[in-house]
């Protein structure tokens, strides 16, 4: 991927001073994205000085120059909500069926779960459920049913590090019959010790293409004394059952080089979280000249974008 000469693309001083922001912005980063009425939109997660979260959506006509909303994101429907919440973060966005709905991970009492939400124009969510009440993260709908079911791909935390932070190396798919109960299919595929994805996690929801689904994902490397590193892969996956793995990059295809992805709030991060086609085939499908917006969260600090097509990340993935 061919980073924007234009990065890092948003920064804190991108977010409007108002009286419904916080006045002093820390970081924005790790935004949910989508083409919506021509432009690109992305709920950009934002951090004030306590460390409180709040989304905030940002638009463009040429997804690189983004005029930046003054108010937060509107959400409702958490009381539903089983439990405390500390925070609301990290969405991903997916059009499917006509409807536009986005994925969260929510820190609260017992851990971190992920739920789902739906929006008209992504300046409000509305709280649907959760999508397992267990601790889950990088949840990604496919923008499509399959079989006959809804699909997902997620991460359960089930691996605890020695800095006591839980996080997950194997990414599985689930399935529902209505969005709201879902259960386990499948493995996906798991990190890979003593490389640059030992740990892991979806980043976009996956891309259709002729080939199968495409699906960018974070991998960590953690054998390094000082420091984790995030960077960034794609996997190839059946078009039909998409638990099975077509192809997988060798390699990571973004890794954090910048400064400003080597220092910040998490140094050495690059976080894939939206992609978004210049365009999509009427039956969903992205051709392989298309060329692709990855937007990313750059060491927990700010957005970074970077390009490349869709053929580009096919190849990526077959490299050995």
């Amino acid at each position: 991927m061919i980073r924007h000469p234009r990065n890092p693309i948003l920064t804190r001083a991108d977010i409007p001073v108002s009286d419904a922001l916080p006045r002093d912005v820390s970081s924005v980063f790790n935004p949910g994205g989508i083409k919506l009425g021509g432009e690109y939109v992305l709920l950009l997660r934002v951090q004030d000085r306590g460390r409180r979260t709040l989304f905030v959506r940002a638009a463009s006509a040429d997804g690189v120059s983004f005029r930046v909303d003054g108010h937060p994101v509107a959400v409702s429907g958490l009381e539903a909500f089983p439990y405390e919440i500390y925070h609301l973060y990290d969405p991903r966005v997916t059009r499917l069926e006509g409807r536009i709905y986005v994925t969260c991970a929510i820190d609260c009492a017992p851990g971190c779960r992920s739920a789902l939400f739906e929006t008209e124009d992504c300046r409000s969510l509305r709280y649907l459920g959760l999508l397992a009440d267990a601790g889950l993260r990088n949840a990604v709908l496919f923008p499509e049913r399959i079989g006959g079911r809804y699909l997902l791909f997620a991460r359960p935390n089930d691996h605890l590090g020695a800095d006591g932070v839980r996080s997950g190396a194997t990414i599985v798919c689930y399935a529902s019959p209505d969005l709201l109960h879902w259960e386990p299919v499948a493995p996906v595929f798991s990190g890979r010790p003593h490389y640059w994805d030992e740990l892991l996690g979806s980043g976009p929801p996956p891309l259709k293409t002729s080939e199968g689904w495409l699906h960018i994902y974070h991998g960590v490397a953690t054998h390094f004394a000082s420091v984790n590193i995030y960077q960034a892969g794609v996997s190839l996956h059946d078009g039909a059952l998409p638990w099975n793995v077509i192809a997988r990059s060798a390699q990571n295809i973004l890794e954090p080089r910048e400064s400003w992805e080597l220092s910040g709030q998490v140094p050495n991060v690059v976080f894939p979280s939206a992609a978004i086609p210049e365009s999509v085939e009427a039956d969903g499908t992205v051709l392989p000249g298309t060329r692709i917006f990855i937007y990313y969260g750059a060491a927990d600090t700010c957005v970074g974008l970077a390009v490349a097509t869709a053929g580009e990340l096919l190849a990526a993935c077959r490299e050995t």
